[in-house]
């Protein structure tokens, strides 16, 4: 039985999830008649879950349909990446694969919700696809990654490959070709994942 652990620092608290390595944070906003101020990271906070390498990019993402599927993305190494998916406007539900082959939970996935009014992250280390579905028009989300983008070493899940067996909240009303179009799972392909 997974055993769940929690970590609070002054401005943010962080939960385990079944998935080793996978963080739901939950900010921890200051708030007065103006409104809130609230941090999306801070590198000494973030080390006590082991975020401990330097931010390189920082991605922008906007999709105007509810049901809209982005993903599974992920970075082969040397270019894998940790990511700090945050929605700005709307919501989304936000979901990691574990492609770690010596890992227990190997292609194993975890969703939540999360939203504006929510104030709260998933923190995905290497190892893990990313992707999420809108649940609300205009949904916009903001990811910190520790790796620069790299085309050559890009790839991606098909988030709709019954092997996985996403339960996505949504019928998907949107999806790009590319993600719909990723070759689906079966023995040879789960080999040919990379461990990092």
């Amino acid at each position: 039985m997974h055993k769940m652990v929690a970590v609070n620092t002054p401005r943010f608290g962080f939960s385990a999830t079944p998935l080793t390595g996978l963080w739901q944070v939950q900010r921890k906003p200051i708030r007065d008649a103006r409104g809130f101020f609230a941090r999306f990271y801070c590198a000494q906070e973030f080390a006590a879950v082991g975020l401990t390498v330097a931010l390189a990019q920082i991605n922008h993402s906007f999709s105007s349909l509810p049901g809209t599927l982005r993903g599974l993305h992920f970075q082969h190494p040397p270019h894998a990446e940790t990511k700090l998916v945050s929605c700005l406007s709307g919501r989304i539900w936000d979901v990691a694969v574990d492609l770690r082959q010596d890992s227990p939970t190997f292609l194993q996935s975890f969703g939540t919700e999360l939203s504006a009014v929510a104030q709260n992250s998933l923190l995905i280390p290497p190892g893990f696809a990313h992707g999420f579905q809108t649940l609300e028009a205009d949904s916009e989300i903001v990811y910190l990654v520790t790796a620069p983008y790299s085309a050559e070493f890009e790839d991606g899940l098909n988030p709709l490959d019954p092997a996985l067996a996403i339960p996505w909240p949504l019928p998907a009303s949107e999806i790009s070709a590319r993600d719909a179009q990723r070759t689906l799972l079966d023995a040879a392909s789960y080999r040919g994942l990379h461990s990092v």
